[in-house]
């Protein structure tokens, strides 16, 4: 009987709460101490999460008003206003495979791809040579933008041309036509002759840009470089092969009518 009593006192003081095992609490101190470096933690992430999302805003005003990049120069100067092809009437002596002339040929029948035009005589002396060298390895240099602009060497002067000219000039339009007229549409800079240049007309058939005077190894890059924007600021509605244009296009405004 004792002994089931003693077993008894023994088993309801195990059952006891205060006779079961008590982890050691944290000092006060401390709680204080983890609660802050979590906050801490917290506020760190938040700061980190609203640069990243605020970077690109802070870049952008920083490049406007700091860095602020100055703006593109061209190499070749621009023609302001433009001029308009005027219905030049010419003979043609070469022009791409492809290409058909029919019946009597005037320059505006060249409108729908952009043109880098060179002027020279006939008989085209070495800088004449120079000229149209440039202005083929210039439009082979464009790559597959190639397309979308032809080669014209406009040709002015009596005599003929000679058949290697011809030949290096390749797969571009050779057309003779009066200089006199031809200079009422092109104009040299200051100082300069019209042969002196290489000249650029839109599809649209407007001159709209002259390039410095003898182009040369270090120049052509330059004038490739301005070739290359316009054609990439002009693809969305500039398509590789000539436009053709309505009839009526090739005919002279009434102002130009004698």
């Amino acid at each position: 009987m004792q002994e089931n009593t003693k077993q008894s006192i023994d088993n309801s003081e195990h059952d006891h709460p205060l006779s079961m095992t008590v982890y050691d609490l944290p000092l006060p101190h401390e709680v204080v101490r983890e609660d802050a470096k979590r906050t801490m933690r917290g506020r760190l992430f938040m700061i980190g999460v609203l640069l990243i999302c605020a970077a690109p805003v802070v870049l952008s005003y920083l490049t406007y008003y700091v860095i602020r990049p100055s703006s593109i120069k061209s190499y070749g100067e621009l023609i302001q206003p433009t001029r308009a092809m005027p219905p030049l009437a010419g003979r043609v002596f070469l022009r791409p495979k492809g290409e058909t002339v029919n019946g009597v040929f005037n320059l505006n029948q060249l409108k729908g791809q952009w043109l880098l035009l060179s002027v020279g005589e006939a008989n085209c002396l070495q800088a004449c040579q120079q000229n149209l060298y440039f202005q083929r390895q210039i439009h082979t240099a464009l790559g597959k933008e190639h397309d979308r602009m032809d080669r014209v060497w406009l040709v002015t002067g009596d005599g003929d041309i000679a058949p290697q000219i011809l030949q290096g000039v390749g797969d571009a339009w050779v057309v003779k036509v009066s200089k006199s007229e031809l200079s009422n549409w092109l104009t040299p800079e200051a100082n300069q002759l019209l042969n002196d240049h290489l000249y650029l007309v839109d599809p649209m058939g407007e001159w709209m840009m002259r390039f410095p005077a003898n182009v040369g190894l270090d120049t052509a890059p330059k004038v490739r470089r301005d070739l290359e924007r316009l054609l990439r600021a002009s693809e969305s509605w500039d398509l590789p092969g000539r436009t053709v244009l309505p009839a009526a296009t090739f005919e002279p405004k009434p102002s130009e009518k004698h």
